[in-house]
Formats: structure tokens, sequence, C-alpha cells
């Protein structure tokens, strides 16, 4: 059998105290980075393996983060919760954590979910998706002093001067930076593919194209359409707006969801073509918001968000929570992410 790698023997191999080793694989931001290097390059090349047991009988802290897994929809836009999963669980186990994810169909589900879990694995910590109006889970947890930072800001009307920590993706400038995109590529009457009204991140992405368009001279009435998150959704959304007399020769949309449909129908007969502004004819333009897979896939510009750099801001908030390095006279901090134009064939 083999013998067990110590402590001690991964302090022996790096030069350093029990302590140091200790300080590094528990809390590895008091440790310079070069000593914490090295510790880590002793614990990889003895395979010492921390016994979780004793570690959370010793510090209190399981060094586990909660998150819920999305429901599946199209298997286009889930795609972009799954990325922003894989870059939290790079970040949390470089400081120090692991990920432990659950299902919920709803608020209140997700609610009793986190009784459970506090009961069951006791997490230090949740990070909470899909925020919108009146979320019931952002109470809760507040209720119950359970640290917590969520991927999307707080949506209500009362949520200025917010009492948690939020990290999100600027969802107005990416639209903004998308018609303006358009514009500057001769188009003028440019449409919108989005959500019914009282979705934050729908109203969210609805207000960048609009007031761009309109700083530009145009008026946005009448050039949106509202319907539900799904490819045939979209391409019976565009088929309306280009049918219509309004002129439109480009659409920005929600999601890539949302830009495929409205693709698809602005290739169909009929509508493919419209006058450009110099009298040649041009294909309707379309953009997409989330630069999934299928937007590489077909050639859809697209916004990408920067999902990694998201989940490593929400580790970081949390950790600083957990760690009890936050002022307690201080507001919660909030980080704001621009999303960038991928430029492809279709726009």
């Amino acid at each position: 059998m083999t013998e067990k790698v110590t402590i001690a023997d991964v302090a022996r191999l790096a030069g350093v105290s029990r302590q140091t080793v200790s300080n590094v694989l528990n809390s590895p931001d008091v440790v310079r980075e070069e000593t914490r290097q090295r510790v880590l390059r002793a614990v990889e090349e003895l395979g010492y393996r921390v016994n979780q047991a004793a570690r959370q009988m010793r510090t209190g802290r399981s060094r586990l983060i909660a998150i819920r897994i999305e429901p599946d929809r199209d298997g286009i836009n889930g795609s972009v919760l799954d990325r922003f999963l894989h870059g939290l669980t790079e970040s949390a186990a470089r400081s120090g954590y692991r990920v432990l994810l659950y299902t919920a169909d709803d608020d209140q589900a997700e609610v009793d979910t986190f009784e459970d879990l506090l009961g069951a694995y006791e997490p230090d910590a949740f990070v909470l998706t899909s925020t919108h109006h009146g979320d019931l889970r952002t109470a809760w947890l507040l209720d119950h002093k359970v640290p917590f930072v969520t991927f999307g800001r707080p949506w209500s009307a009362n949520s200025t001067g917010t009492s948690h920590a939020w990290v999100d993706v600027d969802g107005a400038a990416g639209t903004a930076a998308a018609t303006r995109h358009l514009l500057d590529t001769g188009h003028r009457v440019i449409g919108f593919l989005g959500w019914p009204s009282g979705s934050g991140v729908g109203d969210d992405r609805r207000e960048g194209w609009a007031r761009t368009l309109a700083a530009a001279g145009v008026d946005p009435a009448g050039l949106s359409r509202a319907t539900s998150d799904g490819v045939a959704d979209g391409e019976k959304a565009a088929h309306d707006l280009l049918r219509s007399d309004l002129g439109v020769t480009a659409l920005v949309c929600a999601s890539d969801s949302l830009a495929l449909g409205a693709l698809h129908a602005a290739r169909s007969p009929g509508l493919a073509w419209r006058p450009g502004s110099d009298a040649a004819e041009r294909p309707v333009a379309v953009i997409g918001f989330d630069d999934t897979p299928v937007a590489k896939a077909v050639g859809l510009t697209s916004l990408s968000q920067p999902l990694a750099q998201a989940a490593a801001h929400c580790v970081a908030l949390l950790t600083t929570l957990l760690d009890g390095q936050t002022d307690p006279g201080e507001p919660p901090a909030n980080v704001l992410l621009e999303p960038s134009l991928v430029v492809r064939q279709s726009a």
C-alpha cells in the first residue's frame, strides 16, 4: 500500500512551514504568489489530497459553492450558462473551492433546495443566475444571512442601492454597439426582436437599440417585435417586420435563438434582399446576442459575453465576503461588464 502523503511532506518538499501549506490550501490570498505556486507544485508532485472532512471540522467551512443547473431549452442559448458554469468551476478551483450543482424548476423550489443543501452539505455560498423582477431567492438568502452573489442585476423597481453583490453584462451597451455597427454600414431602418416587456434582461437589451436608433434620428416606434425565445418564434416575428411597409433592412435580436429564426426569414424567397442606401441591393442584416456555437457555425454576427471574466468576478466577490474582508458600512460590490461584437457574414 502506498504510504499516505502528509502536509509535513508537502512542507518539506516546498521548503516552507506546515502553516504556510495550510494557508495555501485554506486561505491562498494571504500567501505570496511565488510561494503559493511552489507549494502547489509540491502538492501536485506528491499527489497530496486534502482531507475535506477534517478541514471542515477545523475551519467550519465546506469550501463548496452551490449553483443551479439551468433547465434545457432550445439547445442554443443554454450553452451560455454552460460556459459560465465552466468558468465558475475553474475560478472556484483556483481559490480552493468546489462547485455543488442542483436543479430547481422555479423560485420556490429553489428556496426549498437552499434549505435542503444547507442542512445536508453546508455550502459556504450560492451563485444565483437568471435574476428577474420579484426574485424570491435573494430575499430568502438575505433573511437567512447566507453569503451569495448573483450573475445578473436585481431588476426590481426598488433595486437602487442593492443589498447584495452582483456581476452582470451590460446588454444595453451590447445592442447599442450592434445598432451603431449597422448604422455605420449604411442601414437606417433597423428592427429589433426581443422578449415581452417585464424581462429585465430583455428590456435592457431593447433599450440600447432604441436609444441608439433615436440618437441617429430614426424613430424606433413600431420597429420592434416581442415574442418567446425560440427559433420558430424569431422567424415568425421577423417575417412580420420584414413584410411590413416599414422598409426594415436589418435586425438586432435579443438572443441567438431569435436571430437564427430571423436569419431563416431574412433568407427566404422574396425577403432576402432589400435596397441599400446606395440603391444597390443587399441582404437583410441580422445580429444576435450571446455568440453561441450555432452563431459561429452559421456565420451569424453576434454579441459575445465575457463569461469567464464574469465567473471570475463572482468567485472573487464571494471569497471577499467569506473571508470577512468587506466593510459593513460599504455598499455591496457590483461589476458591470461590456460584451463585444463578433462580426461575421450575416451583418
